[in-house]
């Protein structure tokens, strides 16, 4: 059974800083794209992160540009997101996904991901 599992979130000051991971089993996603996205309350699904499948090409939503910054070891079968300079804005469920595409690109679309993981909270008060 294929899972992926976040960790890593929780509550920040405003200005702090967080490491998400993102551990998958089941399969090795070392060929595919994996990327970040989150939803905050009330609102739809949206885009973060994502990084291709050796790590060599990575694409960000304006918002978190220059603040994040998506990585991933495929000897773990793991991504990571750093996230620096937190804003109450980033407050959301942070969610991993994984596609089925071999050697896949950094993907920006919900649709073109086939894994997701249940999410972690993070939370940044002002």
């Amino acid at each position: 059974q294929v899972q992926l599992v976040e960790s890593g979130g929780g509550l920040v000051q405003a200005g702090g800083s967080l490491r998400l991971s993102c551990a998958a089993s089941g399969r090795s996603f070392s060929s595919n794209a994996m990327a970040w996205f989150r939803q905050a309350p009330g609102k739809e699904r949206e885009f973060v992160a994502a990084i291709s499948y050796r790590g060599m090409s990575t694409t960000y939503a304006d918002s978190v540009k220059g603040r994040y910054t998506i990585s991933r070891d495929n000897a773990k079968n793991t991504a990571y997101l750093q996230m620096y300079s937190l804003k109450p804005e980033d407050t959301a469920v942070y969610y991993c996904a994984a596609n089925s595409v071999r050697l896949g690109g950094a993907a920006r679309g919900a649709w073109e991901y086939n894994y997701w993981g249940q999410g972690t909270q993070v939370t940044v008060s002002s």
